[in-house]
């Protein structure tokens, strides 16, 4: 299977602007009935990054709730299902072999469904990144008519009329009705580089049938904007401009990885809210998707709800399985630079200290990680602690004391419940929550609340292929 796209090294000259996130919590899906056409004959190309895993969840589903319905479907496997479902059993049902577990990265899945083949195993068929899967299951008969492109309600972002809600990115969603088309139509491997095998998305140039349509999310005022010239556009439902993502298939956003630590901690809105549920009383961490070796990188953490146990900053690499099941987190004894609101300050293995620096709920908390020099700085609300000055590189709250040579660092939350859930937003640039002024960093990258210093980036690929 060739690569998953991971850095912007590939480009093939075609760049993706928008996604649209889909919180599994809040119900996201956008909707709309069609009139008849082709049940026999027809493609579904989406790209997908992960947020919620082992949890049955629907991609595009059609169906009246009463038994009937046929679905693109991840089950609680992580594989890739589909299935046509008849009077209260299953008339087709086919699932992969493989599964689909990387929250950090960008797949591209086509479904080429044509029961007018001869050979059963060639009705149904699965792709991702550009290479067929293996399927087991029940094929559909000849001439099987899926109730996509049915007159039953279609939804995309769950399995239609038996809720499952999906959980994370959607990109470059296409229907095309009256083919069955190969994964070529949609992508390739990255021509610049061909030996890489990347699998990267391209502009689909063919024709789309009565009911197909093009979903590419790029007005915010109208996310179910149909884009393919048929103006089939769908009804958004719990939806909001801030679901509009720059977190695409041609430019992979930062995000904060549960694979790393599920234990009590709540991730939503694509890995980007972190709600340190329940009344522990000892703390849990969460962190980043990327580690950091080199490079000057920003991000803001909003604090939504907050006690005097919030912690954020960093931690070295090799104490990220600290976090996996830990029945506990002493921050003193880690190589981690990370601040407490209520003001103490842990230095990296080093012992804590107590400068004061707090912040609390409400508070967007600044940071700035220069792992080029061994700096990093943090602030609250547009000013820096420490009088700092990361374009300068002056005043920073952690210095090259603090940063062992050779090791990389990973962006870092931490909650200690004393009866208020402690809630952090991520901001990597691709943020989950309202940004009332919008700063970008000089590659023009970002929606941050407050100005990106100097020389610093955000965290994503195209940004790290050029300085990470």
């Amino acid at each position: 299977m060739p690569l998953i796209l991971a850095s912007n090294s590939a480009s093939g000259g075609y760049n993706v602007a928008n996604s649209l996130r889909f919180d599994t919590a809040s119900s996201d899906y956008l909707s709309k009935t069609f009139s008849a056409s082709n049940r026999k004959t027809f493609t579904i190309s989406f790209w997908m990054k992960r947020s919620v895993l082992s949890t049955a969840q629907g991609i595009i589903g059609a169906g009246d709730g009463s038994g009937n319905a046929s679905s693109i479907y991840l089950p609680t496997s992580d594989a890739l299902q589909y299935y046509n479902y008849v009077s209260s059993s299953f008339a087709t049902n086919v699932i992969s072999s493989q599964v689909f577990r990387d929250v950090g990265a960008w797949y591209h899945v086509v479904l080429a469904y044509d029961s007018t083949q001869a050979t059963s195993t060639n009705r149904v068929k699965y792709y991702v990144n550009g290479s067929q899967i293996t399927l087991t299951g029940t094929y559909p008969s000849l001439n099987d008519d899926s109730f996509i492109n049915s007159t039953q309600p279609l939804s995309v972002g769950r399995e239609d009329g038996y809720a499952n809600y999906f959980g994370g990115y959607l990109s470059e969603f296409y229907s095309i009705d009256g083919q069955a088309l190969t994964p070529s139509s949609f992508g390739q491997t990255d021509p610049s580089v061909p030996s890489s095998g990347i699998w990267i998305p391209k502009a689909y140039t063919g024709s789309f049938g009565t009911n197909g349509f093009y979903l590419k999310f790029a007005n915010s005022a109208a996310l179910g904007t149909d884009s393919s010239g048929n103006g089939n556009n769908f009804t958004v439902n719990n939806l909001t401009s801030v679901d509009q993502s720059t977190d695409t298939p041609t430019n992979n956003f930062c995000i904060m990885n549960p694979l790393i630590n599920t234990n009590g901690i709540v991730y939503t809105e694509g890995n980007l809210k972190v709600d340190f549920n329940g009344n522990q009383s000892w703390a849990r961490g969460a962190a980043s998707s990327i580690v950091l070796n080199t490079g000057k990188w920003y991000w803001e953490i909003k604090q939504t709800s907050c006690d005097i146990y919030n912690i954020t900053g960093v931690i070295r690499e090799d104490d990220l399985t600290f976090f996996s099941g830990q029945s506990g987190t002493n921050l003193y004894d880690r190589n981690a630079n990370a601040l407490q609101s209520g003001g103490t300050q842990y230095n990296a293995n080093s012992g804590d200290t107590s400068p004061g620096y707090t912040y609390t709920v409400g508070d967007i908390v600044m940071f700035a990680l220069d792992m080029t020099n061994k700096k990093m700085y943090i602030g609250k609300n547009g000013t820096w602690f420490n009088s700092g000055n990361p374009g300068a590189g002056t005043g920073e709250v952690w210095g090259s004391s603090q940063f062992t040579s050779g090791y990389g660092f990973a962006p870092i939350a931490l909650g200690y419940d004393l009866g208020v859930d402690p809630i952090m937003e991520f901001n990597f640039g691709n943020p989950s929550f309202t940004i009332a002024s919008g700063n970008a960093d000089a590659n023009g990258y970002g929606n941050f609340e407050y100005a990106v210093p100097s020389g610093f980036y955000a965290l994503n690929t195209k940004n790290l292929a050029d300085y990470g």
